[in-house]
């Protein structure tokens, strides 16, 4: 990736996370990442192409946070919880304003149902609970499986949302534990 893509995509997660995706002008993005106007149409064919990958770079920025932890899991239990660590570690960023939940999930919300973004959006989360249901399976039958995934991407999104709310990662330790428990009994 060129180094002016890449510093049109860090200024423009910052200041969509920061302070939405409708409320932040082109003007704004090109005046952080120190570039004309004309730069980002040179990279972008337009906002609607920025925040694609907006939402393509922060759901490969998760997608690395939990490669990383996976790898230090040991077994098919940690695995499950390297899904949670994962957004715990997300938790920790350098956010402006502080953590204020899923980045994509604030972006989703700003768009009609339909909207490509919120496609996007759709498809992390179906992969989120997919890894799930695959680390699961080491664990349990595929219908369990299958189950289990899906009650812990509730557990995962509601726990996200209250965190975001509240601004620490506290809730989404209490789910972690809550997902440790329920593991344990499969």
């Amino acid at each position: 990736m060129g180094a002016v893509r890449e510093r049109l995509l860090e200024a423009a997660a910052r200041r969509f996370y920061d302070h939405g995706v409708q409320a932040t002008g082109i003007d704004t993005i090109t005046a952080e990442a120190g570039v004309a106007k004309k730069s980002l149409y040179n990279n972008f064919a337009n906002k609607a192409d920025l925040v694609g990958a907006y939402i393509d770079a922060r759901h490969q920025e998760w997608l690395d946070l939990h490669a990383s932890r996976s790898a230090e899991a040991t077994t098919a239990s940690d695995r499950v919880l390297a899904v949670f660590d994962a957004y715990i570690d997300h938790t920790h960023g350098a956010y402006e304003f502080g953590f204020r939940g899923c980045g994509l999930l604030n972006a989703a919300a700003e768009f009609p149902a339909g909207a490509p973004a919120r496609a996007s959006v759709r498809a992390h989360k179906e992969e989120v609970e997919q890894i799930l249901t695959r680390h699961l399976e080491e664990l349990a039958d595929a219908g369990r499986a299958g189950e289990m995934a899906e009650h812990l991407s509730f557990l995962l999104e509601g726990a996200v949302a209250r965190a975001g709310l509240e601004g620490t990662p506290a809730r989404l330790e209490q789910a972690r534990g809550i997902a440790a428990r329920m593991i344990a009994a499969l």
